[in-house]
């Protein structure tokens, strides 16, 4: 009852700052995130400091290599954090925009405005970057933010808000726009799932346990965001060299992540060509591979189980299956994926059309690593989460996505 009492003020906080937001200038938000982004780099000391206990901490518990880099900070991330943070002060604001504007015979004039959603609570596990790209993407649309992290990074996360939010107040907005959880019980999460008239709308980022707790439990609105199950699928027509430089950039270049690749498909018509080149190159990178029976009759790999092509492993792990033509490959995806980012290496154009068509999720990629479905790739500077739902947001979701909109109707006198 405690820890729901302790959410529940932190939520009034949020609410109350959400309303101080709403008259706040685009120019006085701009400011705010330029002082942010500067407060990270000259309290990078501090931040590693924090960050260096949650990485001893995970050390201690075996945590993998993978999920350590989620986790770890370099002055090298706080920097390209603070330059994150700076290209959202650049990006146009939209809150205010007009999306549609209709004149009504009656003499009315509606208008369909963006606004601020209100208050945006988060519940993710490691990768204390993400606090810093929530705030900015939640502060650049007069938002509040209510941040929940994970145990694993209580320590860094706390560093971080402590910065921002004396920024924040330096630059003359209310701190409390920006609010951690710092309570690492689970009850607290709980809590926060069920802050019914006070978080307008939930996203969780993490594993798929997470994600699942979160969809079952919550009564306030969620975006379900990205359990990233991608596949790379090699055609019949790809190019050798492209296919293996786009499939170890797509697994190794940073494996605990959501858009990296978790299986390899394989035309068999190029398999003989195309995987030996493949299992050279991830090799060497240092991913294990488990094949189909035709993939082990190639190249020396441990059998993959049927399981292993519905895993997203995080890990430097990748499932490989040799499929008859695209059709399986289509069925494949259709069947195993979780409808966050595939691509096919094709030279073929008519092949590219029929799996772009074909492939039902977020982002689908032709001749690119999956790797791209990222804001900062799209353009938006940051993202607050990818989106592997279809309602309000679908893939990296940036400052549109963090606005409802409403009707502004003005009339000289009309009465119905």
């Amino acid at each position: 009852m405690e820890i729901e009492m302790q959410i529940k003020a932190l939520g009034e906080r949020a609410r109350h700052a959400a309303r101080s937001l709403q008259t706040v200038t685009k120019a006085q938000k701009t400011e705010a995130l330029r002082q942010m982004a500067d407060a990270l780099q000259k309290n990078s000391a501090e931040i590693l400091a924090a960050n260096q206990k949650d990485i001893e901490a995970a050390r201690e518990k075996g945590t993998s290599e993978a999920l350590m880099d989620r986790l770890a900070l370099t002055e090298a991330r706080i920097t390209a954090m603070a330059e994150d943070m700076r290209q959202v002060a650049l990006l146009p604001d939209p809150v205010g925009e007009c999306i549609e504007e209709m004149h009504r015979p009656n003499g009315l004039l509606i208008k369909k405005v963006r606004v601020p959603m209100g208050v945006v609570a988060i519940i993710y596990e490691s990768r204390p970057n993400v606090t810093a790209d929530a705030a900015s993407l939640c502060i650049k649309t007069a938002n509040a933010v209510l941040l929940k992290g994970g145990s694993d990074a209580i320590h860094s996360n706390m560093a971080i808000t402590k910065v921002l939010r004396a920024a924040l107040a330096a630059a003359g907005l209310p701190e409390d726009a920006i609010l951690l959880v710092e309570s690492t019980d689970r009850a607290a999460a709980t809590a926060l799932m069920r802050l019914r008239g006070y978080v307008d709308v939930l996203i969780p980022r993490g594993s798929g346990r997470l994600i699942q707790n979160v969809v079952e439990n919550a009564t306030v609105p969620v975006i379900e965001t990205g359990t990233g199950n991608c596949h790379v699928y090699i055609d019949k027509d790809a190019d050798i060299d492209m296919g293996v430089s786009v499939i170890v950039n797509a697994k190794a270049q940073r494996p605990g992540v959501c858009n990296a690749a978790e299986t390899l498909l394989v035309h068999a018509d190029i398999a003989e060509a195309f995987l030996p080149a493949a299992y050279q190159a991830l090799t060497a990178a240092g991913v294990a591979l488990r094949g189909c029976e035709r993939t082990q009759q190639i190249i020396a790999v441990s059998p993959a189980e049927e399981a292993d092509y519905a895993t997203e492993f995080l890990d430097y792990i990748l499932a490989v299956k040799v499929v008859r033509d695209l059709q399986e490959a289509l069925s494949h995806i259709a069947k195993y994926s979780t409808g966050h980012s595939e691509a096919i290496i094709t030279e073929n154009a008519e092949a590219a059309e029929m799996f772009l068509n074909g492939v039902d999720a977020a982002a689908v990629y032709h001749n690119a690593s999956t790797r791209f479905t990222d804001g900062g790739m799209f353009g938006f500077g940051a993202e607050i989460g990818i989106s592997t739902q279809k309602l309000h947001a679908r893939g990296p979701m940036g400052l549109r996505e963090l606005c409802t909109y409403q009707y502004r109707v003005h009339g000289n006198g009309q009465i119905r």
